[in-house]
């Protein structure tokens, strides 16, 4: 996957340059660890995409094959792609994506609850997909009829996650492609990483579009997480007043504790993201590991239970995430009458469960000297991460029934284990070798965490 923040462009003279704001990364999004990222949409309603015979696709095939849902409305538009082919069988020739927005329906879709449900994982943040490469917007807005309000669903749905989220007191984020619009466009399907970036508009006109579409959203939801994706218009990128220095200068003004991501194609940024990809060690810029609970992130009928995270999976990609100093942005996927597919649901309830008693050892944490340790013969693998004056170990398999502590600080360290309501066990002995027995009730959980008081040397 592309690293965005290596991305920049264009160049401008010397004396020419804007001048962005300040690029902190407020300390609540250090603490919260977890988001839910919800992408949701017409490409919602096909709800499709290919997931592999096992056989490899040529590169020069990748988009054609596209494992991306979301991506359905540039998918199908590839003559020959198994998107196309298959949505001509389906909803025949001459139906086009667009098509979709009159068919979308929500029924009696309770907003309240599917956030509730969701806030349910111990998240501490939701970042909506507002609107994603196809240009349908899901809020009300005056600068395009394709949006949410006025086709489909008749409903402004970024205004009732919105609301939702804050009622249950968790941040709020919009997704915004910035530099993507196909129904703003009329470019070739992209095939390819260069199409990627060739095929999008860069005209002065279309960035003025961009910055009035995310001007409503800030003006109207003040968003804790501006989160764009693949780079913003080049000609919105200079001084002008709707540029992107001027705009991220306006926002941080009506939202001083906001944040932003890296992915604007400007030599500025927040976090790092991460997409489908893990990182070896502890990185010293925060940043956020995203992905789907399957292989996709929009809802893809096609997937089944083995390409879909099961809880311990999902778990140990948080703890991971987490002992390197990053946060998990874990996508849903829901169906396109608003309800979350059982397996995902499922994956969900198990995160859940842990976090409702392993909290305090993911929200508020740092990472420590190093990420983890392998286990060595019966003792499980662990990883770390601290708060103030305490050390967490995440027995990564706790079948193993035992964890060593790290040299580092074993002499008069105090330890317990994390049991009911996130509640301390009681001391438990730690002898000269640093062993721990893993009590039995834990064994058999996704991670067992050791909260240790440490007495560093």
């Amino acid at each position: 996957m592309l690293n965005f923040e290596k991305r920049q462009g264009p160049a401008f003279a010397e004396g020419e340059a804007p001048e962005y704001p300040r690029a902190e990364v407020p300390t609540w999004y250090r603490d919260a660890k977890l988001g839910i990222f919800i992408h949701w949409g017409l490409y919602s309603v096909p709800a499709w995409a290919t997931v592999g015979d096992g056989t490899q696709v040529p590169v020069e095939d990748a988009y054609a094959h596209h494992k991306y849902a979301e991506w359905y409305g540039n998918t199908v538009r590839i003559a020959g792609s198994p998107t196309h082919t298959r949505h001509e069988e389906k909803y025949g020739v001459g139906h086009s994506y667009e098509d979709f927005a009159d068919v979308w329906n929500l029924g009696d879709f309770d907003t309240s609850e599917f956030v509730r449900s969701l806030g349910e994982t111990g998240a501490k943040y939701v970042v909506l997909t507002t609107k994603h490469h196809d240009g349908f917007c899901l809020w009300d807005t005056p600068t395009t009829g394709f949006n949410s309000a006025a086709r489909g669903p008749r409903r402004d749905i970024v205004q009732e996650v919105h609301g939702a989220t804050r009622a249950l007191g968790l941040k709020f984020g919009t997704y915004f492609s910035g530099a993507l619009d196909w129904h703003a466009s009329n470019f070739p399907a992209i095939e390819s990483d260069v199409d990627l970036f060739r095929f999008r508009r860069n005209d002065p006109r279309f960035a003025q579009f961009s910055a009035a579409q995310l001007e409503e959203l800030v003006e109207r939801f003040e968003p804790d997480v501006l989160w764009n994706d693949i780079e913003w218009p080049d000609a919105g990128k200079g001084s002008d007043s709707y540029g992107l220095a001027a705009l991220l200068t306006r926002y941080f003004d009506r939202v001083p504790e906001g944040v932003i991501n890296d992915r604007w194609g400007i030599p500025y940024h927040g976090f790092l993201t991460r997409e489908y990809t893990n990182v070896d060690d502890i990185l010293e810029t925060p940043w956020e590991s995203t992905r789907g609970l399957g292989l996709s992130f929009g809802y893809n009928s096609a997937e089944s239970a083995d390409l879909t995270l099961t809880g311990v999976e999902l778990i140990h990609q948080l703890i991971d995430v987490v002992s390197k100093n990053g946060n998990l942005l874990i996508n849903v996927g829901p169906r396109a009458d608003g309800t979350i597919p059982e397996l995902q649901r499922r994956t969900l309830a198990e995160l859940g469960d842990w976090m409702g008693l392993n909290a305090r050892a993911i929200h508020g944490t740092r990472p420590w000297l190093r990420a983890g340790d392998a286990g060595e013969r019966g003792t499980a693998p662990v990883a770390y991460t601290q708060g103030e004056g305490t050390l967490y170990l995440h027995a990564l398999q706790p079948e193993q029934a035992a964890v060593r502590l790290p040299e580092e600080i074993r002499p008069g360290s105090r330890a317990a284990w994390l049991t009911k309501d996130g509640d301390a066990s009681g001391l438990v002995a730690v002898g000269d070798s640093g062993l721990v027995e893993i009590p039995h009730s834990l064994r058999s959980a996704p991670a067992a965490v050791l909260e240790v008081v440490r007495e560093s040397r």
